[in-house]
This record gives C-alpha cells, sequence and structure tokens, in this order.
C-alpha cells in the first residue's frame, strides 16, 4: 500500500490505518503533494470498512517541520508561480492548503489519533488540532511560529486552538513563536500524553485498536461529529434535538441489538451496521458545508 503515495507510507495493523508522513529528509516538510495525498488517504480510510481507526505520525526525527518553504522569501506569497497549483479557487482566492485537509480531517468518519514523533512546526502542528487525540514522544517539540516569518496561523487554528488549550495559551504561543515542549503541551492539553520514542506509536496504536475492538463504527463515526460539531453550537437545544434523532437512528438499529446481546452474553461484540451504507440524517437544519 506505501506505493500507492510519494509522500506518504500507509498500512492497515489489525483495524488501524497507520498513515506516515514520509520525506525524512526534508523534516517531512509538507507540500502540494502531500496536502493532496492525505486529502486522498482519507477518502481512503473513510472508505474502507475494515478501517476503525486513524493514527497519523511522522518517518524519521520530525513529524512535520511546517511549510516546505525551500523556494525562499516568496514561501508564502499567494502570487508566485504554482501557489494554487492543487487547491480549489473560492472567489478568486486559493483556498488555504493547511485549511483543505484540517477541514478533511475535522469531516473524518473514523477516530483520529496523532503519535508525535518529533518537531511539529507550522502547518505541522496546525494541522494536527483537528485530531481527537494527539500522542507525543519525549522528543517532540510544537511551534506556532507564524508572527516570526510575518503571517498568521492557518489550517482553521483560530478556531481550532483555543477550543483545545484555552484563549490566553492560544494567544501566547502564537503571539510568541517559541517552541513548546512535550511537558508544557500535556500541561495545556494539547497532547493527551508523553511516551519515550520508541514506545509512541506503539501506544497510539494500541489506543486506535481500544476503539476498533469495542466500538460500533458507526456509533463512532456519529459521536465524533456530535462533539466536534457541538462546539460551536449556540445553545445546548442544539445538541439535544442532534442527540435525540442520533439514539432514536441507533436505538433501533441492528448494532443496538448486537451491543446488548454481546453485553448479556458476555463476549466482545460483532457490530454488523457499516459506514459504507451511510449515516442516519441527524443533522437536517445543517446544510453540507461548500467546503469539505
Amino acid at each position: 500500500m506505501a506505493g500507492d503515495f510519494e509522500t506518504l507510507l500507509y498500512r492497515i495493523e489489525d483495524g488501524v490505518a497507520v498513515i506516515t508522513l514520509n520525506r525524512p529528509d526534508k523534516m517531512n516538510a509538507y507540500n502540494a503533494v502531500m496536502r493532496t495525498e492525505l486529502l486522498a488517504a482519507f477518502d481512503r480510510t473513510d472508505g474502507d470498512d475494515a478501517v476503525k481507526a486513524v493514527v497519523l505520525t511522522g518517518a524519521g526525527r520530525a513529524y512535520c517541520a511546517g511549510a516546505d518553504i525551500s523556494q525562499g522569501e516568496q514561501a508564502f506569497d499567494p502570487a508566485r508561480k504554482g501557489a494554487a497549483e492543487h487547491r480549489e479557487i473560492v472567489d478568486g482566492i486559493a483556498r488555504d492548503g493547511a485549511g483543505m485537509l484540517s477541514m478533511r480531517i475535522f469531516n473524518s468518519l473514523k477516530p483520529v489519533i496523532g503519535a508525535v514523533n518529533g518537531a511539529a512546526v507550522g502547518a505541522g502542528v496546525t494541522t494536527l488540532l483537528p485530531l481527537d487525540i494527539r500522542m507525543a514522544s519525549t522528543a517532540a517539540k510544537f511551534g506556532f511560529v507564524f508572527s516570526r516569518r510575518g503571517v498568521t496561523p492557518e489550517a482553521a487554528s483560530s478556531w481550532f486552538l483555543p477550543r483545545i488549550v484555552g484563549i490566553s495559551t492560544a494567544l501566547e504561543w502564537c503571539y510568541s513563536g517559541r517552541l513548546v515542549l512535550p511537558e508544557e503541551a500535556l500541561a495545556k492539553g494539547l497532547v493527551r500524553s508523553v511516551h519515550a520514542p520508541d514506545d509512541l506509536l506503539p501506544a497510539a496504536i494500541a489506543l486506535g485498536r481500544e476503539f476498533a475492538d469495542n466500538g460500533a463504527p458507526v456509533s463512532m463515526a456519529l459521536i465524533r461529529q456530535m462533539m466536534w460539531r457541538m462546539l460551536g453550537a449556540a445553545h445546548p437545544m442544539d445538541a439535544h434535538r442532534a442527540d435525540t434523532r442520533a439514539i432514536r437512528a441507533r436505538g433501533a438499529a441492528a448494532d443496538a441489538k448486537e451491543g446488548v446481546a454481546a453485553f448479556l452474553e458476555k463476549r466482545a461484540p460483532q457490530f454488523p451496521d457499516r459506514l459504507s451504507d451511510g449515516l442516519p440524517g441527524i443533522f437536517p437544519e445543517w446544510i453540507e458545508p461548500v467546503f469539505r
């Protein structure tokens, strides 16, 4: 499967898809090809019923050193040659490429775990924010370095970051642009746990397997969307409406019958419902967004 991609490695291990950023000689710097391939990889994980969870990690000593700025001082200039390559044009402007990836991860139907093995800087950290859980190596470090480069954060991080770590911490990290070490990232809630380098990926895969072995895929997909989307809801009644539709739809499904039977019979459940058959329409008042 790894041969399908130029900048990624892709494998499935016991129901967990492991996607590895694979430009180690460039510290896995993010470029247009990697963006396009990551979008395709998440399309693949969503479309494969054998995948129950996703782990993202990096090859070599970095997770992702941010945007590939090897082209020099014009790296962030939207007028440069090829700036809009592999991007949609909206209102005459090429969409933020890292934001395209963040929105794709936001819409993932599968739980997504980050195994941050080394430096995660710029787009390398902002595109980690839509992941459900981030786990870090003791060798990891995080840098919201945009002010130091004369630009601003991207990848919808102005929405995600304050919700994860709080507005004051988000602003401090972005104003200063300093590197955040794993201990501080853990204390502020950016990461779930910190691991020795050799233990990180096995721990992330084990967590993904816990989800894969015990959770109903359709239920997990709905839980993921309900939790993330309700972060922006104006009133708890929005959640009550969505919860009501979801529990009514899932309570009548074959998965619920199997879940109860497995509990009573003290065995592992074998959930029959498949994501490839579609999700219940629990958000009818929401118009499908233009940007996925």
